[in-house]
């Protein structure tokens, strides 16, 4: 699946080559025991008019997020994704637009009192909901929120989010 996907950006090609060599280089990617990173999946939840997209403020960063979350021995980060959707957002209805790799992101995670600083290989999904749909907010949100497209960048102004933004277009 990651093999057929084709980055749109600069910037993402060079974490698809970082993912592929990650994945190839450790046995044990899909753990969240492997210190110095992990492969985690997560899901770009839009309206289906894609005008809004379903973001989480998360508890631990406190910032506003898509859902998403470990592999936890998963090598299916497909299924990972649409887990981590139903488990943050409380969704019981939402369908996979298409199933192949949407979007992918490098990060590092800041060090925490349990782990030492490290990286996050995030594969990305597109899920579509309906926004009057009920959202249940789970211990590792704040809230959830559907945010117009336009308005993402005053909750979260990244790259990584921001190119989801302009992902969701097209």
């Amino acid at each position: 699946m990651l093999l057929a996907y084709t980055p749109t950006e600069g910037e993402e090609a060079r974490m698809y080559d970082d993912t592929l060599d990650f994945i190839v280089n450790h046995e044990s990617c899909f753990e969240r025991t492997l210190a110095v990173g992990h492969v985690t999946a997560s899901g770009w939840v839009v309206s289906p008019g894609r005008d809004k997209a379903l973001l989480m403020h998360h508890r631990k960063l406190d910032r506003w997020f898509q859902p998403g979350g470990h592999c936890d021995g998963d090598a299916d980060v497909m299924r990972v994704a649409e887990k981590e959707v139903r488990e943050e957002t409380g969704l019981l209805f939402f369908k996979l637009v298409r199933p192949a790799v949407f979007d992918l992101d490098v990060h590092q995670i800041p060090a925490n009192p349990k782990d030492q600083a490290h990286y996050h290989y995030d594969i990305r999904f597109l899920f579509e909901a309906d926004p009057d749909a009920l959202l249940a907010v789970n211990g590792e949100a704040k809230s959830l929120e559907w945010i117009a497209l336009d308005q993402i960048a005053g909750y979260n102004n990244s790259e990584s989010i921001m190119r989801m933004v302009r992902k969701s277009s097209l």
